[in-house]
């Protein structure tokens, strides 16, 4: 099987990054099934593959492209693919586009509502702007993994002096903070909250009633509540796709072993954060309260993300999270021997890069298909 992520971020010298992708063969086979299928030749809509290649060349540019961190090949990688291609023609429709296309890689909070519109007005059809935004969003994701693997790898195995550093002593008791609501009560701070918020689409969604039998069956299999979601409703215009996506997410966050549940929804609620994300942000601050039975991280991270943890582990977790999001191309080892010196193994740091990687993609998602509704 083809393995991108490993051929770029050249893992043939580094066993301990590849073992610790192998006990995550799943979230592999998952990230490159999405990548074939959404620059798959023979893919049916009104995107051609040049069209296709050139936006995930050019995300993949805009990522940033320091040679160490692996973006750079990433960006070659489609490069290559584009050659002997011929051009998208520069009409009004490839500048809008290009236009949303830039706009969603560098600032995903600004692709707003005209953003999207833009393009149905330019003569998108709704399946081929769902298309676009989920390769914008999943090379987004492929190149923070990327960088964050060749990270793994230049940081070297576990036991050399980078995790060399004793594990902290055992933690006190928890007390609640006293200026802070008890968990499983709405926390509301800076703009961000994690009570349970509504998501409504800005495009047309899938009425199940008239549905295809093949959007039937992803919706089925998507989550309890698809059929009345607008987010799986909009998503289902391509639902292979939306299964493909599907299948990466479930082997990233729900992965038995190696980074505890708690601390995913750490590192997945400050990307949320920093990306402006409320909606994302509000789910899994409220799924880390369920998971840990406490929130002061989460206030924390609420007010800012840099600064935020209540341990060196946290604190470790929550500054990684945050360069691989705000530039992935500047990314490197350095940023991840914290994590080893906080005692996290090579699964448990691959589970977090992952965790921030992935959000880079659902973020962009929730921010530029619709937007969130508060109860």
């Amino acid at each position: 099987m083809t393995d991108t992520i490993d051929q770029l971020a050249r893992l043939g010298h580094a066993p301990h990054a590849q073992a610790a992708r192998q006990q995550r063969a799943k979230a592999i086979t998952a990230t490159q099934a999405c990548e074939d299928l959404l620059l798959a030749p023979e893919l049916p809509g009104g995107l051609a593959l040049a069209e296709r290649l050139s936006v995930a060349q050019a995300v993949a540019a805009a990522s940033g492209v320091a040679a160490a961190s692996g973006v750079a090949a990433l960006a070659d990688h489609y490069g290559a693919r584009l050659a002997g291609l011929p051009a998208p023609a520069a009409d009004a429709r490839w500048q809008a586009i290009t236009h949303f296309t830039q706009l969603l890689a560098t600032q995903p909070a600004a692709a707003d509502r005209a953003a999207l519109l833009a393009l149905p007005q330019a003569g998108l059809a709704t399946p081929d702007v769902v298309l676009l935004a989920q390769l914008i969003g999943f090379v987004a994701y492929q190149a923070r993994l990327v960088a964050g693997v060749a990270a793994l790898a230049a940081l070297g195995p576990a036991g050399t002096a980078a995790a060399a550093v004793a594990p902290a002593t055992p933690d006190s008791p928890f007390v609640h903070p006293a200026n802070l609501p008890p968990p499983g009560e709405p926390l509301r701070l800076a703009g961000y909250t994690s009570e349970t918020l509504d998501w409504k689409a800005w495009l047309p969604v899938v009425d199940p009633a008239t549905a295809s039998a093949e959007q039937n069956a992803v919706l089925d299999a998507s989550h309890p509540k698809a059929r009345t979601s607008d987010f799986y409703l909009v998503l289902a215009h391509q639902p292979r796709v939306l299964a493909e996506r599907s299948e990466a997410f479930n082997a990233i966050m729900y992965a038995p072993g190696g980074l505890p549940r708690a601390e995913r929804e750490v590192a997945t609620t400050v990307v949320s954060r920093i990306n402006g994300c409320v909606y994302c942000a509000s789910v899994h601050a409220q799924r880390f309260e369920q998971l840990a039975k406490r929130n002061d991280v989460i206030a924390q991270i609420f007010t800012d993300p840099d600064s935020a943890g209540t341990n060196a582990r946290e604190r470790a977790l929550a500054q990684a999270s945050a360069a691989l999001t705000r530039a992935p191309g500047a990314f490197g080892p350095q940023h991840l021997a914290p994590l080893r010196a906080a005692g996290l193994s090579d699964l448990e740091i691959l589970d977090t890069v992952h965790a921030a990687a992935l959000f880079a993609w659902a973020n962009r998602l929730m921010l530029n298909l619709g937007e969130a509704v508060y109860p």
